[in-house]
């Protein structure tokens, strides 16, 4: 039986007059990945970063692992440890390490010894192909080896969920495929993913479930066979045909 993670009921999001999410119920499953498309501006990074209360919601609820999300305090603080984020831009400290960068979190927040911390650092940097750079500063990699590095400091709080927001939109395309390469190896190992992405190659590949939004709501979801082959709304329709054509 599927086991649900994350649980997403009736919210809402208002910015001032402006309802940027609308109605939203969404559940994901434990091993589950989700991929998240849709026109810009439709929401789905306003979405995305509710789950961890980066955005507060107005109304509606949110469950992780059968918690509901703390309103403030150490108890979001331990929630947040639970959820990696990887976003568009990298966010690592530039005067520490790439080694430091990843056993920061696990030292501070998990309270691991540094030996341990280094250790499984060093076994999560060889994981995503970046384990020769861990003694280099963040500005002496390229963009697609900090995204991989922000990815390794995430995996190393031991998340049960990993939320991706348009992780390769600030690469150059040759940098996409290195950092969508370690995001496919994570699906297949059973992570459990949400992935705002416009990358529509990897929504076929790894994904279990497409979530199609547009205009603060999701307006259709499916497998990706279903969704890209057989649209059933004229948005989806819409939206595929200027990908396709572009």
């Amino acid at each position: 039986m599927a086991e649900p993670l994350v649980v997403i009921k009736d919210v809402q999001k208002h910015y001032g007059d402006f309802h940027a999410l609308k109605d939203i119920d969404l559940t994901v499953d434990k091993g589950e990945v989700v991929v998240v498309i849709g026109p810009s501006g439709s929401g789905k990074s306003t979405l995305c970063r509710t789950i961890n209360r980066l955005e507060t919601i107005t109304s509606g609820t949110i469950t992780i692992d059968g918690k509901e999300l703390p309103k403030e305090g150490k108890a979001l603080a331990n929630l947040r440890a639970e959820v990696g984020m990887v976003f568009q831009s990298f966010n690592l400290f530039s005067h520490l390490t790439i080694l430091e960068n990843v056993t920061l979190g696990p030292i501070r927040v998990r309270g691991m010894k540094k030996a341990d911390a280094e250790k499984e650092a060093r076994a999560l940097l060889d994981r995503v192909g970046v384990g020769q750079q861990a003694s280099k500063l963040p500005a002496q990699l390229s963009g697609g080896q900090q995204q991989r590095v922000a990815i390794a400091r995430a995996l190393a709080m031991h998340p049960k969920v990993m939320l991706f927001d348009e992780p390769t939109s600030a690469l150059d395309p040759e940098m996409i495929n290195e950092v969508l390469d370690v995001m496919v190896g994570l699906a297949r190992e059973g992570m459990t993913m949400i992935v705002v992405t416009h990358e529509m190659g990897f929504a076929r590949k790894a994904a279990n479930r497409v979530v199609f939004m547009a205009d603060g709501q999701i307006v259709e979801q499916a497998t990706p066979e279903e969704f890209f082959t057989n649209p059933r709304s004229d948005r989806a329709k819409d939206f595929l045909s200027k990908l396709i054509t572009q």
